[in-house]
C-alpha cells in the first residue's frame, strides 16, 4: 500500500515487525477500512531512543495512515487504540515526531492528546542537539514527547 504512494517502506522492514512482535518486542495495529489497509501504529516496549529506554517507557512508532484517508480521525482512533493497549503495562508513553511541515498534523495531533516535550529538546539521530548545532533537518530531526496516563 506504501509502494503505490511512493513510500520507501520495503516488505523486509515489515517482516521485521512481524518478527519483532512475535519476540514480544513490539506490538503492531492495523486499520482497515472496508477491509482495506488504510494506516497502522506500532508499540515498542523498548525504545530505541536512551531518554525513554532509560526511563523504561514503551514508545509509540510508526503512526501512518495513508493520504486518502487522512483527515477522518484514524491517526487519532489508532493513537487511542495504541494508548490503551500500552496503559495495561505503563503509567507513561513516549512519543517522536518531526519537525518540518510534513509531521504538522501529527504535532497538532500529539498535542491535542495530552503529549509534551519531555525537555530534552529535538535530536538528530538520537543525539540532543546544542545550541550552534548545523545539521541537515530530517526525518531523523525528532522533538520528543511523553504522556501520563490517568
Amino acid at each position: 500500500m506504501f509502494e503505490q504512494i511512493g513510500w520507501n517502506k520495503p516488505f523486509s522492514l515489515f517482516e521485521q515487525y512481524v518478527q519483532e512482535q512475535q519476540s514480544g518486542k513490539r506490538d503492531s495495529f492495523v486499520a482497515k477500512l472496508d477491509n482495506e489497509r488504510i494506516g497502522y501504529v506500532c508499540v515498542h516496549w523498548e525504545s530505541e531512543h536512551p531518554y525513554f529506554l532509560k526511563r523504561k517507557i514503551p514508545e509509540i512508532k510508526d503512526l501512518n495512515v495513508l493520504p486518502l484517508h487522512r483527515g477522518f480521525g484514524f491517526g487519532k482512533k489508532l493513537l487511542q487504540y495504541a494508548q490503551m493497549h500500552i496503559a495495561s503495562r505503563s503509567k507513561t508513553i513516549g512519543i517522536g515526531v518531526g519537525l518540518t511541515a510534513d509531521y504538522g498534523p501529527a504535532q497538532r495531533l500529539y498535542i491535542q492528546q495530552g503529549y509534551i516535550p519531555n525537555g530534552e529538546g529535538a535530536t538528530q539521530n538520537h543525539q540532543t542537539l546544542k545550541y550552534g548545532d548545523t545539521i541537515t533537518v530530517d526525518d531523523d530531526t525528532v522533538l520528543w514527547m511523553t504522556k501520563e496516563i490517568t
